[in-house]
């Protein structure tokens, strides 16, 4: 008991530190753009020790649910390319749904199936007509937001593993795009660049993702019938 109290009591230290030092105010893309160059001269002189920086924050901000993390996704395509940005916000975001995902299960039950009662019913219910398919599609089709997904989940009789398997391989789609459109947004000069092709590209397919991920869920589940 003494350890789940001492537990709560550093997670509340730490949502409250983000809140009270407004450490949000770096996660816009604003700053990405501001320091896009320093971060990326820091990449090249020591790539190793920025990437796990960044992992480390990632899965923080992922862990403790907090806002920026789609923000945290795109500064990945600015900083480190399509590529390296994928494989490191790919990681971090699954490990870190799967830390929200047990501090859910094993500190915050209760107080998560008070706070979100009226989505647990229909998650539960998903999860007993399709089984780990449901959560497959709430990562493809975001039908609830990406940290209550963590939270309900975390007070439901779903397996870790096949939550963090699943959750990662839902999630990879959706990383790519943003990941991709950082990439482009790093780029941007003056106003300009913003109609530049690529950019529009990546603008597109943050657009049309959604529905071409319920397209592909519906003819899975035709298929599978």
């Amino acid at each position: 008991m003494l350890k789940k109290i001492i537990l709560i009591a550093v997670i509340v230290a730490l949502v409250g530190s983000f809140f009270v030092f407004d450490l949000g105010q770096y996660l816009t893309l604003e700053q990405i753009k501001n320091h896009h160059e320093k971060i990326n001269q820091l990449y090249v002189e020591n790539q190793i020790l920025i990437l796990i920086s960044f992992f480390a924050i990632y899965v923080a901000v992922t862990a403790l649910s907090l806002p920026g993390a789609a923000l945290m996704t795109i500064a990945a395509g600015a900083f480190f390319g399509v590529v390296a940005g994928t494989l490191v916000v790919s990681f971090a975001s699954s490990l870190g749904a799967t830390l929200a995902f047990l501090i859910s299960r094993f500190l915050l039950k209760e107080s998560i199936e008070k706070k979100f009662a009226n989505k647990i019913e229909p998650i539960n219910n998903g999860l007993a007509k399709e089984g780990a398919f449901y959560l497959f599609t709430l990562r493809l089709v975001p039908l609830f937001p990406f940290f209550v997904v963590n939270l309900v989940m975390g007070v439901t009789k779903l397996p870790v593993f096949t939550f963090y398997w699943v959750s990662q391989l839902g999630m990879l789609a959706g990383t790519i795009v943003y990941v991709n459109a950082g990439t482009q947004i790093s780029q941007l000069q003056s106003i300009n660049d913003i109609l530049s092709f690529n950019l529009l590209i990546s603008f597109a397919l943050l657009g049309i993702f959604p529905i071409a991920a319920k397209k592909l869920i519906e003819f899975i589940k035709k298929y599978k019938k």
